[in-house]
């Protein structure tokens, strides 16, 4: 046993072998791997651990095999022998987070080892890249990894031969799949990376049409979309000043890419919640964020002059006051700004209030608007009997 925990090939073996016996069963992985830590040196030997779970074998520093001319010091169950399947990569994930949440001093060294072999992804073959790409976007989606692992794929020589460009767009396929597009620029935004993606793409190339073309045509447009407009809010900080050009580029750009208006109104949204570092005290949040979205409502009512444009924006911001603990008591208070503000209309809210609302936070929420509701009704019998007087 004292041999096993401080002799690195004879950890090596005991890993080859307990995942051979184990087979393609990954239960019996995650179960042989628990096991195994009680008595093998995890904390010393991580990146050996790391390797062999996802390259079948050590890896020298640059990404070869060490042991690729003997088979017995090699497994092929993997990540790179697994299929090149969403689901089949989403399994291995599992054996990971399984792994780390039993041993949480793992956490660490798990994200320097993928750092690492994203620095190695040259010495890797297409699928083999692809599955780590798939690996890495499920991992970041449930909150595995932190979205600072990105910043390896800003080194030059990777970035030169276009495998940083083709291996994010992998991943961020892979991290969509899991998730949606917000949980990734939330991420970018919180790592202080979303104003960096050009980065992946070498200096000739690196500004935002070329990016927006890249990332579309590989089947990411809304994460093209949502960049193309991040990037004109976030480089207008004296927002009152520029308010008339944002709306003017935002609507060259609905222009040029035939986007309809629901779904700027939503894309702008997230944007404009995404530009600022939000309070963490409940009782500031909702201060801070009136007057933040006092500021950007001019904005919003430019595109949101469509019933389903309102409607649209009215769910946007329930999930995101339900997805956002601190935001859920400022959910009619940001309504009766935006209603205030000529951002909503009373149709609008009253069949949110009826019929259009999504099931997250519902009965909180309703139970918010109700009095409003009940005013806007009054309001409405009100001017249809001052009507018929008339």
């Amino acid at each position: 046993d004292e041999k096993e925990k401080f002799e690195p090939t004879v950890f090596r073996d005991t890993i080859v072998q307990g995942l051979n016996e184990a087979g393609s069963d990954l239960e019996a992985i995650a179960k042989f791997l628990d096991a195994a830590g009680s008595r093998l040196d995890y904390r010393r030997y991580a990146d050996t651990l790391f390797d062999i779970l996802v390259a079948g074998s050590m890896l020298a520093p640059g990404g070869t095999r060490i042991d690729d001319n003997d088979k017995t010091k090699m497994t092929n169950h993997c990540v790179f022998f697994a299929d090149e399947d969403h689901d089949a990569i989403r399994n291995y994930a599992q054996v990971f987070n399984k792994l780390i949440r039993r041993y949480k001093y793992l956490e660490k060294a798990f994200e320097d080892e993928i750092k690492k072999l994203l620095l190695f992804l040259k010495a890797f073959t297409e699928t083999e890249q692809t599955k780590l790409a798939m690996l890495s976007g499920i991992l970041l989606a449930n909150g595995t990894l932190p979205a600072t692992i990105l910043t390896s794929l800003f080194t030059d020589n990777i970035v030169k031969e276009g495998i940083a460009a083709s291996f994010a767009v992998k991943l961020f396929k892979a991290w969509m799949a899991e998730k949606d597009a917000n949980s990734v620029t939330s991420a970018l935004r919180k790592a202080n990376l979303d104003k960096r993606l050009l980065e992946l793409f070498p200096a000739n190339r690196q500004n935002v049409d070329h990016f927006a073309k890249y990332f579309t045509e590989a089947g990411l447009k809304e994460l093209s979309d949502f960049l193309r407009v991040q990037q004109s809010l976030g480089t207008r900080k004296e927002l009152q000043k520029e308010l008339q050009e944002v709306v003017l580029y935002v609507k060259e750009e609905m222009k040029r890419n035939e986007l309809p208006e629901p779904a700027v109104i939503g894309l702008l949204w997230t944007c404009v919640m995404n530009a600022v570092e939000w309070n963490k005290k409940e009782e500031l949040v909702a201060e801070q964020a009136l007057k933040h979205l006092k500021q950007y409502a001019p904005l919003l009512a430019v595109f949101s002059t469509q019933g389903q444009s309102e409607l649209i924006l009215l769910q946007k911001v329930q999930e995101y006051c339900y997805d956002n603990i601190h935001f859920m008591k400022a959910f009619q208070k940001i309504v009766v700004l935006f209603y205030k503000a000529d951002v909503l209309s009373e149709e609008a809210i009253l069949k949110w209030y009826k019929e259009a609302h999504v099931a997250k936070g519902k009965s909180v929420f309703l139970d918010q608007m109700k009095k409003f509701v009940e005013w806007l009704q009054n309001a409405e019998e009100e001017s249809e009997s001052e009507g018929e007087e008339n």
